[in-house]
């Protein structure tokens, strides 16, 4: 068998990204202009490099951005009431709260007070809940760049089997959501699924999303199958790797995302996506949105 297709997310976040620059002139054009704040609380350098990288894609996206950034020393009150005056600002239409948030404070408690239609990242329970009930909704950022990359790779899920191995509220279950929604079949696997690698070889599509370095070998996936890694791992020699043994599961699969370059550049691109949804939404401006793949 041939070695598996690569699945590039660069270039997809690419094609991704000019829509999205295209929606925002168009919104510009309208007389809004939308805005992305990102609260960053604390000095922890992967959030420091994970918010430069979100301000640059933003900025580059024709979008006003603000980084919110508070002391790691901030009360709950103090960090609660930031975002509180960042719901009742018209002019913000996007709100990221950067986790993990620094020891002592409460992230559930802030998400819950995030306003829904701001809520970028989607994790807000009224998201989560239109998320499940199949309504609209803004919707998390990693699973729909797994989606939107299959779709853009014409991999349809109707009638597939879709097998997820991780039941997080960050990625398993919402693209499990995602996949049913898509009329796919779907298991949800853990580190309690008994004989992890024969569920994951029924599998037309296998996401891996459980931060264990190689986790998946090659063995595991079914010959012919989509492979997505999610994960993201550094190694004690400094490289990055998935939570796929990329090596061997490209033997055997028929397409398969690379770790870095797959699913990564996707997350951005999809919170950049969800940043002009919001703002659209807010302003009355969004039959005509430049995004709306759903109902294409």
């Amino acid at each position: 068998m041939s070695q598996a297709r690569l699945l590039d997310g660069k270039a997809t976040a690419t094609a991704v990204r000019a829509e999205v620059q295209a929606e925002v002139g168009r919104l510009r054009a309208a007389g809004l202009a939308p805005q992305l704040v990102v609260v960053l609380v604390g000095e922890d350098p992967a959030s420091q490099v994970y918010v430069r990288n979100k301000d640059k894609a933003a900025q580059e996206a024709g979008f006003l951005v603000r980084t919110l950034r508070l002391p790691a020393s901030v009360t709950q009150a103090q960090l609660e009431r930031e975002v509180q005056s960042l719901n009742a600002d018209a002019a913000v239409h996007g709100i990221l709260l950067q986790l993990p948030l620094p020891k002592g404070l409460d992230a559930q408690r802030v998400l819950r007070l995030l306003d829904p239609q701001k809520d970028v990242d989607g994790l807000h329970p009224s998201n989560v809940a239109a998320l499940a009930l199949g309504n609209p909704g803004l919707f998390p950022c990693t699973p729909l760049g797994c989606i939107e990359l299959l779709e853009r790779h014409d991999f349809a899920l109707e009638g597939r089997h879709v097998v997820v191995l991780g039941r997080s509220m960050l990625v398993g279950k919402p693209i499990a959501l995602l996949a049913l929604e898509r009329n796919a079949t779907v298991t949800i696997a853990h580190s309690k699924t008994r004989d992890l690698g024969a569920v994951c070889r029924l599998a037309d599509v296998l996401v891996a999303a459980v931060g264990r370095p190689r986790l998946v070998q090659g063995e595991w996936v079914k010959p012919g199958a989509v492979v997505l890694d999610v994960g993201i791992n550094r190694l004690a020699d400094g490289k990055l790797c998935g939570d796929v043994d990329f090596e061997s599961a490209r033997e055997r699969a028929g397409a398969i995302t690379p770790v870095p370059g797959g699913i990564g550049p996707m997350t951005i691109a999809m919170l950049l996506a969800n940043t002009a949804r919001a703002a659209a939404r807010l302003a009355g401006l969004e039959k005509d949105s430049l995004l709306d793949r759903e109902r294409r």
